[in-house]
């Protein structure tokens, strides 16, 4: 058994993107720039945006974060991300989810100029890639997409389930999976709750994606021998040992399936960071696309 390691991965992503931006401001050029929208007071959504912060401030990005209380007006936030559409130093928007029940998420997504879009939820983004075509991918996919390519493990012709079918992971990994290129080319079984016989179909898997928000629900009696099993859970879970009060836990019994897999991912340490890194490419792309 092998990690797929997201400190090692990102890293590597992070020192390229690092070099471009430092070649960049050589040429008097400046550097990209990333917006990021946070509503509320959200513990997660608080840690994965100064995360995201600390990222673009690491490899030289510069970054804006734009806060609002929970109960702002959606009016107020929609003319906010208009006002960032139009900000011609802004390169890259992303609106932290989840957003308040009084907010339209899809109507703030939507909203968001394709062309800015590095969270790769704006139905156009959507489209391209179904396409092939070159678009924003939204993160999590994309990082894993990225892992796969930095071990070079062996996609052509393997059998991937995909667990959970959300816009944000299960679909997209679905298609790029599914895609002809060098880490695709899968034959992709997408699972979800009203899935019969999951166990059977998960045993048959060479791949397995578990992205379904259920703490260890992915066992090792669901896993045949030498899979590659990659885990997108990330929870919080009640945990009275920890300083912080709560583990990270997620979708795969790590400890359980570890034994069985050729490949796997931990958690935390492995897709979750793998998310950020794909933003920032998403970042440098939306930058290099206005021909700067």
């Amino acid at each position: 058994m092998q990690l797929l390691d997201g400190k090692i991965v990102s890293q590597a992503v992070k020192d390229s993107l690092k070099e471009k931006v430092l070649a960049l401001k050589q040429q008097q050029k400046r550097a990209p720039h990333l917006a990021a929208i946070l509503v509320g007071s959200n513990g997660a959504s608080e840690t994965y945006v100064a995360s995201k912060i600390k990222n673009c401030e690491e490899i030289g990005f510069d970054s804006t974060l734009v806060r609002f209380d929970t109960d702002v007006e959606e009016e107020i936030l929609l003319k906010k991300i208009e006002e960032l559409n139009n900000d011609d130093s802004i390169d890259g928007i992303l609106v932290q989810l989840p957003l308040p029940k009084h907010i339209q998420e899809s109507k703030i997504i939507n909203l968001i100029n394709p062309d800015k879009d590095v969270d790769g939820f704006h139905p156009v983004s959507t489209g391209k890639m179904v396409l092939g075509l070159p678009s924003f991918i939204p993160a999590t996919p994309y990082g894993i997409m990225l892992m796969l390519e930095h071990y070079k493990i062996e996609t052509s012709g393997k059998h991937a389930v995909v667990i959970g079918r959300s816009n944000i992971v299960g679909r997209p990994i679905s298609i790029l999976l599914s895609q002809d290129g060098k880490y695709g080319n899968c034959t992709v079984t997408v699972c979800h709750s009203r899935t019969k016989n999951l166990k059977e179909i998960c045993l048959q898997a060479d791949i397995i994606v578990a992205a379904l928000g259920k703490p260890g629900f992915l066992k090792a009696d669901m896993v045949k021998e030498n899979a590659v099993v990659i885990d997108v859970g990330i929870t919080r879970v009640k945990d009275d040992s920890k300083k912080a009060g709560f583990s990270i836990k997620g979708d795969v019994d790590f400890d359980e399936v570890a034994p069985t897999c050729s490949y796997i991912t931990p958690v935390p340490g492995g897709v979750g960071l793998m998310t950020i890194a794909a933003l920032l490419k998403n970042t440098l792309y939306a930058y290099s696309s206005k021909g700067n």
